[in-house]
């Protein structure tokens, strides 16, 4: 073997192992940033601590959602949400009744937080079926709004859902829960409901 021929792949090697050196200081620079970007997510885990009380709810309801309907149902009632399992979770018992269509809604909603993904796992249950519908709607606060989402099937077909938790103040909160069938390129709401505060009695 000639002396050329040993600098050139002398020259190979040195450039392979810097390569590899590079590459593996650029994936440890990714995975850092990554570590650090997760923990640098604020802990949101009293999000909802807001909610906690005694309200009294007004709710819109769509009927027929995603068939091109417009008829709406009108409900009033109650929302009681309570701190549970030391504060890492919420739970609301809501009922609400319709006088002009006769019907009734009664609902459990829990809401679950991950310290370690900074999210929230809502889950809802109706009297009527008695079991928690799946999957969880998940998602987070950003500056004082709470967006949610979760897949799911709705009259034979994939949809997605999107809950929004808006407008929260000591007195009052807005939420809205949207279907869309388009993959999110447009929402729909079906269910808006407005809580205010029920007073203390003295």
């Amino acid at each position: 073997m000639n002396v050329h021929k040993c600098i050139r792949i002398g020259l190979v090697l040195a450039v392979t192992t810097l390569f590899l050196q590079a590459a593996s200081l650029s994936a440890q620079t990714a995975a850092t940033t990554g570590a650090q970007g997760s923990a640098g997510l604020r802990d949101g885990q009293h999000d909802f601590d807001p909610l906690i009380g005694t309200w009294k709810a007004q709710l819109k309801r769509l009927v027929h959602p995603l068939s091109g309907s417009n008829t709406w149902v009108e409900f009033e009632g109650t929302q009681i949400t309570r701190s549970i399992w030391g504060g890492r979770a919420t739970m609301d018992e809501f009922k609400v009744d319709s006088p002009s269509t006769n019907s009734h809604i009664d609902g459990l909603t829990i809401r679950l937080y991950s310290p370690e993904s900074h999210q929230w796992s809502i889950y809802w249950a109706n009297a009527k079926q008695g079991s928690f519908s799946l999957p969880a709607t998940v998602g987070r606060f950003v500056n004082g709004r709470g967006e949610f989402y979760d897949q799911e099937m709705f009259e034979g077909r994939m949809i997605l859902v999107r809950y929004v938790w808006s407008e929260i103040t000591s007195t009052s909160a807005h939420f809205e829960q949207s279907f869309s069938d388009d993959g999110g390129k447009t929402w729909e709401p079906n269910w808006i409901s407005t809580i205010t505060r029920v007073k203390d009695s003295d």
